[in-house]
């Protein structure tokens, strides 16, 4: 079980609807942090909530939805130890996970059917970091951090 930080933007508010069942029925944890309707909302103050609450170490993933994904990927990215990472497929979310340790899974809500979208979510909190060789990488990544606050 994981605890999953999850917010989303206006317009990925229905697909987040339909995430947090799947959540709730894999017996992971969550916190909503937004938005809560369909009323425009500024991507940057979700993604900053998101990604300080999985910054923090109260939650071990987080998942954020906008209508394409590159908003709060780039948003959630300015915040230290955060590893956002946009995946438009199981594929894609394998290896954010594996190979570079993202702990922040963004979707886009545009032209994205929901059974696919649950199997890039199932897919990515279910993949380990592999460690080996990748380490060195990521740490790489987090070595551009440093007084970057």
């Amino acid at each position: 079980m994981k605890r999953i930080a999850i917010g989303c933007d206006h317009r990925g508010f229905a697909l987040k609807e339909q995430i947090m069942p799947f959540l709730q029925k894999a017996r992971h944890s969550y916190q909503d942090f937004g938005c809560y309707n369909t009323a425009p909302v500024d991507y940057p103050d979700i993604a900053q909530k998101v990604g300080k609450a999985v910054a923090s170490g109260n939650f071990n993933q987080g998942i954020l939805i906008c209508h394409t994904g590159i908003g709060m990927s780039i948003a959630a990215n300015k915040i230290n130890s955060v590893r956002a990472a946009l995946c438009h497929n199981a594929i894609a979310a394998q290896r954010a996970r594996a190979h570079n340790d993202a702990n922040v899974l963004c979707l886009r809500a545009e032209n994205i059917d929901p059974k696919s979208a649950l199997e890039i979510v199932k897919t990515f909190l279910a993949t380990d970091f592999e460690g080996g060789r990748h380490i060195q990488r990521v740490n790489k990544i987090k070595a551009l951090e440093i007084g970057n606050d």
